[in-house]
């Protein structure tokens, strides 16, 4: 299923939040773009919609992030793509745009491969039609392989197979903290990543452990991470810029680590709840991570990504010391 923007379909009284996002690095890792599509909407207040950009380099001072807002006149979802804000636009294998800011100029015109099978990280589909969990989450692309170019500041820089995946969320309410995990083209093979979220609500006074979602493929075998029946045993000891964690899933347990190569190669930004309160979002998806995969009748697999893994850590924790884009959302 690949889905298109959810956003005609929401009362007007309701508050939502929808986000598709692509994320590319170059092969060998230490570069990487990260395009977000998003649409706002609190309740009985019109819709905004968003454009946000961050280009990673390893060797620069820090990423640079634009990011330009939009009322509903220029939101649409079109017959023949997933969502257009102004004159960009995601559709089946492009992805076209640009903004213009004080801070940065950046533009994209990007080719992708249908690669993989969608993944959707819920364990069963009426959950995406439930109320709970109040963020679905589902990888149209979860595999592909990108072509085209990015201008930055005036500068052009050519994409030919850098690995990569489309994301797409959306719900009424983030969850009180939540780790969003990935890397392609694990081991340099071709179709073989990893894409997992994974997030503790907050109910009342109290927060529920972390429950995680998503899949990791290997040689070309899908194996199921986390689900509800997992949570027991899901841990993680989350940072700003690095995370240890353990996930158990069907048939597979994962020990592993992610770390940004630096503290200033994260790029921060304020997500807020259509509703009420905001977050701090901390993002590099130029990361390194170590997965040690176990398997029933398998000898453990160590796996290594270098500088190409994405990390993000969405939470209420202001005093991280990451500099946060000067752009409010909603």
């Amino acid at each position: 299923m690949r889905t298109k923007a959810r956003f005609p379909d929401v009362a007007p009284s309701a508050g939502h939040y929808e986000s598709f996002y692509v994320k590319a690095t170059h092969p060998t890792g230490r570069r990487g773009v990260w395009i977000r599509h998003t649409v706002h909407q609190r309740p009985d207040q019109p819709a905004a919609a968003s454009l946000w950009f961050t280009y990673f380099d390893a060797s620069a001072p820090s990423p640079r992030a634009a990011k330009v807002t939009v009322g509903p006149e220029e939101l649409s979802a079109p017959q023949e793509a997933f969502i257009r804000i102004g004159d960009a636009i995601l559709a089946p294998g492009k992805a076209t745009g640009a903004i213009e800011t004080p801070e940065l100029g950046a533009g994209w015109d990007l080719h992708f491969s249908d690669g993989a099978e969608p993944l959707h990280h819920l364990p069963a589909e009426r959950l995406y039609r439930t109320k709970l969990p109040k963020t679905k989450f589902l990888s149209p692309y979860p595999a592909s392989s990108f072509d085209g170019r990015l201008t930055i500041g005036g500068e052009q820089i050519d994409l030919t197979g850098w690995p990569g995946m489309i994301g797409h969320n959306w719900g009424t309410e983030h969850a009180e903290r939540w780790v969003w995990l990935q890397a392609s083209a694990l081991g340099g093979r071709e179709g073989d990543y990893i894409d997992v979220a994974a997030g503790r609500i907050k109910v009342g006074r109290w927060t529920t452990p972390w429950v995680a979602n998503g899949q990791i493929v290997l040689d070309g075998e899908p194996l199921r991470i986390g689900g509800f029946l997992s949570a027991y045993g899901t841990e993680f000891e989350e940072k700003p810029s690095s995370c240890k964690f353990t996930l158990p899933g069907k048939g597979v347990r994962i020990r592993g680590s992610v770390e940004a190569p630096d503290r200033k190669d994260v790029v921060g930004w304020v997500y807020a709840d259509p509703k009420g309160p905001e977050h701090h979002t901390l993002n590099c998806s130029i990361s390194n991570m170590s997965l040690d995969v176990e398997r029933p009748g398998h000898k453990s697999t160590r796996v290594e990504v270098e500088a190409s893994g994405a990390y993000e850590f969405g939470s209420r924790d202001f005093e991280h010391g990451i500099p946060i884009q000067p752009y409010p959302d909603g």
